[in-house]
């Protein structure tokens, strides 16, 4: 359970963040859809990384599920932040990272698990 800690404590990094008031936070909106698609994609990876010393596809679901779910919690937190509102497009942004992330994961383990095979 140890590994487990990491991505809770970015979820609890990314909690704190949805928790504050966006007025005059001036980023550019560019930055923030990379901020999006990476936390999410991280998150991803840490929850890969959590359940499964070997890449399974078991583990590649449940992390993908732990963070879409987290993603559309996020949204819906953001929802009571004076300042703040739930926008779906995040949802597909942090998708989009927690997809990308994942097939990273995929084609690494398969390319290893061929190599392995190899003469």
């Amino acid at each position: 359970m140890p590994r487990a800690l990491a991505p809770l404590a970015l979820m609890v990094v990314i909690f704190i963040l949805s928790g504050q008031s966006q007025t005059g936070s001036g980023f550019p909106e560019w930055a923030r859809v990379v901020a999006h698609f990476s936390e999410y994609a991280l998150l991803a990876a840490l929850w890969v990384w959590a359940l499964a010393p070997r890449i399974g596809r078991k583990a590649l679901l449940a992390a993908a599920a732990i963070s879409v779910l987290y993603a559309v919690s996020d949204e819906i937190h953001q929802s009571f932040i004076a300042g703040r509102d739930a926008d779906p497009f995040d949802v597909v942004v942090d998708c989009a990272g927690i997809a990308a992330a994942l097939a990273l994961i995929s084609v690494r383990a398969r390319s290893r698990r061929m190599a392995r095979r190899a003469p």
